[in-house]
């Protein structure tokens, strides 16, 4: 099949399996959560599909990083670009991903660890706090539904941190420099409290604690990112399932201060 005649549904189907296919070194719960999440959760596909990374930002960061599985995602595409098996509607991304993981939980982080070893340029995965933890500069960073983990005054100093590391990134790049944060609507209310049960519900089917959560309004959101010099465009990011979750594509010129 030529990447001219390569669907974008047997391209997922072919990622969905090389990505998460090398989860089977952690284990049988490792593996299968990858399949469920890569296979259910539309963010993974939306990012792809939609060019979000783009072949300009070969350094990712991701913040609450979990099994990692961008890193293996990146190394897929990566892969199937090279053997001209990419649909021509989607944009390109990293010939040589970067991937740094910084995860909270030291579980997910062995998870990770087990199932990235083919990759190379080796992923780096660190086991710490995203309130406190060294952010390396960086080209695109993505945070997934773990800001709300933290206060508000926290979450403002994530943010932060994280427009200091995309700056510091913006002198090997011609693009901005970007950050996918997906969050939920908190004034959405149904969806909202349906993504928090959900979100709770999965934390302790991974052996994890569960923690108490701050929230905002899309608009609360957008309205903090654009005071830290982001430009945000919001993409509906709940096909499928009953949340109010909502994707924030944050550009960052290198001339903000």
């Amino acid at each position: 099949m030529t990447t001219a005649t390569f669907t974008p549904a047997a391209a997922w189907r072919e990622l969905h399996d090389q990505a998460s296919a090398p989860y089977k070194q952690g284990g049988n719960f490792a593996w299968h959560f990858a399949r469920g999440k890569l296979g259910y959760d539309p963010a993974f596909r939306g990012i792809v599909s939609r060019g979000l990374i783009g072949p300009g930002r070969p350094r990712m960061l991701d913040i609450g990083s979990g099994q990692s599985l961008f890193a293996n995602l990146l190394h897929s595409m990566a892969g199937m670009q090279r053997a001209g098996r990419w649909p021509q509607g989607w944009a390109a991304t990293p010939p040589a991903p970067l991937y740094t993981g910084i995860e909270l939980m030291p579980r997910d982080v062995v998870r990770a660890q087990k199932s990235v070893g083919h990759i190379e340029p080796r992923p780096t995965i660190v086991c710490g706090n995203m309130c406190t933890a060294e952010f390396p500069a960086c080209d695109v960073v993505v945070i997934l539904d773990v800001l709300h983990y933290v206060d508000l005054a926290a979450q403002e100093g994530v943010l932060l941190r994280v427009r200091d590391a995309l700056m510091r990134g913006a002198g090997e790049r011609s693009v901005p420099g970007r950050m996918l944060l997906r969050v939920g609507d908190a004034a959405s209310k149904r969806g909202f409290a349906i993504s928090q049960w959900v979100d709770r519900t999965v934390t302790r089917i991974r052996g994890h604690k569960v923690s108490p959560t701050w929230g905002r309004t899309l608009d609360e959101w957008i309205a903090l990112l654009q005071c830290l010099g982001f430009s945000v465009q919001p993409v509906p990011m709940s096909e499928g399932t009953p949340f109010a979750n909502v994707l924030l594509v944050a550009d960052i010129e290198a001339s903000t201060t």
